[in-house]
């Protein structure tokens, strides 16, 4: 995949109505610090297309970001944040239970793990509701820059044991820093939407 362009097109909050999309979606989810802008800026090959900030939880909106002209990446809203108040993080849930429930375009998600860290309870969540809501989460494990290369399989197995996975669940390793997991994450967006194609080819 090249990234020829992309533009921020719709930023939805706790009331807003979600864009109703006839092109493929695939959203992004995570943990308030687990890097998830720096993460997109990387895959869109753009210095601060997202926000990032030394302050967690800064994303309180779903960001449907068109990418081009062929899909949305949606940048959902990090969970987890503790400085938030329970009613805040209630309605978070909330919004992206929405738009998990209610996307007829969704096609994937991708679920942020901190690689240096078993996943949290907040991630084991999520994990489990993502699969509840019918898709199989392509699991990327962030911040690869920040541990030793010999450490990289037992931590990758650590997050797989703590999310009780199966063996066919995706595990990308990645670094916004050296882009280390970007080719792959490239792959798995061709395919997806090389399946889209073939699927409306079979359709017509």
């Amino acid at each position: 995949m090249i990234i020829q362009n992309v533009s921020l097109e719709t930023v939805c909050g706790i009331t807003s109505k979600l864009p109703d999309h006839t092109m493929p979606e695939v959203a992004f989810a995570g943990k308030s610090n687990v890097g998830k802008s720096s993460l997109i800026n990387a895959v869109m090959n753009r210095k601060s297309l997202a926000r990032t900030s030394a302050q967690p939880g800064k994303t309180q909106t779903i960001n449907f970001y068109h990418v081009n002209d062929t899909f949305y990446l949606v940048d959902l809203p990090g969970y987890g944040y503790t400085r938030a108040n329970e009613q805040i993080r209630a309605q978070w849930g909330k919004m992206v239970e929405r738009y998990l429930k209610s996307s007829r375009q969704l096609r994937a998600v991708f679920l942020l793990v901190d690689i240096r860290h078993d996943p949290s309870e907040n991630d084991k969540k999520m994990y489990r509701w993502i699969l509840h809501n019918g898709y199989e989460p392509i699991l990327i494990a962030t911040k690869l820059d920040k541990i030793k290369k010999s450490q990289v399989s037992n931590r990758l197995l650590a997050i797989r044991k703590t999310l009780q996975t199966g063996k066919e669940a995706v595990v990308i390793p990645f670094s916004s820093t050296t882009k280390q997991g970007r080719e792959e994450i490239y792959e798995l967006l061709d395919h997806i939407l090389l399946s889209e194609g073939t699927e409306d080819e079979r359709t017509e």
